[in-house]
């Protein structure tokens, strides 16, 4: 072959790859753009069609992909000799400032109690006891929280973000600047973050991964001051406590939670009062008789104010996977036209409890078709932050939606996440 004719080899070669690429970014684009994935013509139509899952999408980057080929073989054996069942299908982080320990409980899917895994030393804590109440305060939260965010190119090797603040911390502390960037992270360093070892972190994102690939949307992590029945340090912080009557009444609150866990293995249910204090199952205290404000269980209703929610049964579940691509999409009863006048109904709904000067409000939605058709997890993904009852409003409404027809795979039924986009004003058409 010729040095010309080898240039014109590699130059077409190069051009059917360059096109090939710039075709799947187009796709990718689409799909971030609109929230929505639809299929290819002929993708999904054999037994051989996929879609990525959560595990996959994490093997894409460098770092989760290494520590998976570390760490799998080793978990797997690890649960084996607990006489676990691996996967996880649940995970609970628990994490103790003054013992410098983090906790990794970890449950099946139709397991009530969860069991401990593994107990990891938190290499360094910035601060002191105590809730994290401004930016530049160099605190570790103390409250509850979950994962919000998987970051496989973190400065600190791999790391697990945390929602602070969470709706108790928007309400106690500092309104301009409350902090943030709250992680659990590698490199055994800290200025305010949870750090482990990088060895450490390999396994707790591997185990978080593979639970949320599993359907655990929101991964619960508890930060306490201390371990509640360890004599030397509960001393330590009764002693800080004795002069911060705050203080003490914040603490006590994170310890009745402690102890619900401590003898029942199960979640405790945490509610968040309108005065930003936290409220723990059927616990007694001065609290019970201050209008309930959210379930710190149920993310997508943080809000700030105090409003009595009744989740309706069945609308709110764990759900075991949400697949991206799919033959057939979720069908509406009726179709897109019965759709869209359910979603005008409840624009009327919002129309009659806006306040005075209400501002036109781009609202994005998230609700998940489960594989028996039922409409589920309804939760506001951007928009009427500041207007809570609105935001409770609409959700209620939404939560009335009827039945689909689920979607399909391979003409198997399976769970879809859908995206709804809304523009809400005063005498207007709802629905983008």
């Amino acid at each position: 072959m010729t040095d010309t004719i080898k240039k014109r080899f590699v130059f077409f070669v190069r051009s059917k790859i360059l096109t090939r690429y710039l075709s799947l970014c187009l796709g990718l684009l689409f799909i971030s753009s609109t929230g929505f994935a639809q299929p290819s013509p002929g993708l999904g139509s054999g037994p051989s069609a996929s879609y990525l899952s959560f595990v996959d999408y994490q093997r894409s980057f460098p770092r989760p992909q290494e520590a998976m080929q570390r760490k799998l073989d080793t978990l797997k054996k690890q649960f084996a000799a607990k006489k676990l069942t691996w996967p996880a299908r649940a995970i609970y982080i628990r994490s103790f400032k003054y013992d410098s320990q983090l906790e990794v409980w970890v449950k099946e899917e139709k397991a009530t109690t969860y069991s401990l895994f593994k107990t990891y030393p938190v290499c360094a804590l910035a601060g002191s006891l105590g809730p994290k109440r401004v930016q530049g305060d160099y605190q570790v939260p103390e409250g509850f929280y979950y994962i919000n965010e998987f970051n496989p190119f973190s400065n600190y090797y791999l790391s697990l973000g945390l929602n602070y603040p969470n709706a108790s911390d928007r309400i106690l502390s500092d309104s301009i600047k409350p902090g943030g960037d709250i992680y659990i992270h590698g490199s055994c360093v800290t200025v305010g973050c949870i750090p482990i070892t990088d060895q450490q972190i390999d396994e707790l994102y591997v185990l978080a991964t593979f639970a949320k690939d599993a359907g655990q949307d929101f991964i619960p992590v508890h930060i306490f001051p201390c371990r509640f029945d360890v004599l030397k340090s509960k001393e330590y912080l009764n002693d800080l406590c004795k002069d911060d009557p705050d203080l003490k009444q914040f603490s006590d609150k994170l310890a009745e939670a402690y102890y619900y866990f401590q003898r029942t293995q199960q979640l405790p249910i945490v509610m968040i009062t309108e005065d930003g204090s936290y409220h723990v199952n059927d616990a007694s205290s001065g609290s019970l008789n201050k209008p309930i404000a959210i379930s710190a269980a149920i993310p997508n209703k943080e809000i700030k104010q105090s409003i009595v929610k009744v989740v309706p049964s069945g609308r709110i579940r764990t759900v075991a996977k949400v697949v991206e691509v799919v033959d057939q999409w979720p069908q509406y009863p009726g179709g897109t036209s019965s759709l869209n006048k359910f979603l005008d109904d409840a624009g009327r709904l919002l129309q009659s409890i806006l306040p005075p000067g209400f501002p036109k409000s781009n609202v994005s939605i998230e609700f998940i078709v489960d594989r028996d058709g039922t409409p589920v997890n309804f939760k506001v993904l951007r928009g009427l932050a500041d207007f809570p009852q609105i935001q409770t409003a609409l959700i209620e409404k939404l939560e009335s939606m009827p039945v689909w027809k689920p979607a399909l795979l391979n003409n198997i039924p399976v769970a879809k996440k859908i995206t709804q986009l809304f523009t809400i004003q005063t005498n207007s058409s709802y629905v983008n």
